[in-house]
């Protein structure tokens, strides 16, 4: 199995020039904690989170409706591709602390893979509980 047999190829995504007011109705729409941010030509440039929009826009005291998306999105995300093997991708999720990752070909974004899929796989019980584990720790600071 590869992550490509798991991803969802059907995403929602939102371009850098676009709002912070844009992206939380996307969010909220269909219902997502993250959007891949991508350039027209389909190429990843970072990705922007319901909490990206709530701390370095609205606790900024920035307009969400004037804010770029650039401005407040992460740069640099982690990845996968359609053929990783999913304990990769289990293993990055728990690496990096997040619960989707995009899912990139020749820089172009193809698919979302969540840890629900690969909860939902029941192939990956034992790497999908490490992740959780791991992503619902607290990062410890020196």
């Amino acid at each position: 199995m590869q992550v490509r047999d798991l991803m969802n190829s059907s995403v929602v995504s939102i371009a850098p020039e676009e709002s912070a007011a844009l992206a939380a109705r996307l969010l909220s729409r269909h219902n997502v904690g993250s959007l891949p941010v991508c350039a027209q030509d389909g190429r990843l440039r970072g990705i922007v989170t319901d909490r990206d929009i709530v701390t370095r826009c609205v606790a900024a005291e920035e307009d969400p409706a004037q804010t770029p998306v650039r401005d407040i999105m992460s740069r640099s995300c982690a990845v996968v591709s359609p053929g990783d093997d999913p304990r990769e991708a289990a293993r990055l999720m728990a690496a990096q602390q997040v619960r989707r990752l995009p899912v990139v070909e020749e820089s172009r974004l193809v698919g979302m893979v969540s840890l629900g899929d690969l909860a939902t796989s029941r192939s990956f019980d034992m790497e999908t509980s490490k992740a959780l584990c791991e992503i619902s720790e607290p990062i410890r600071r020196a």
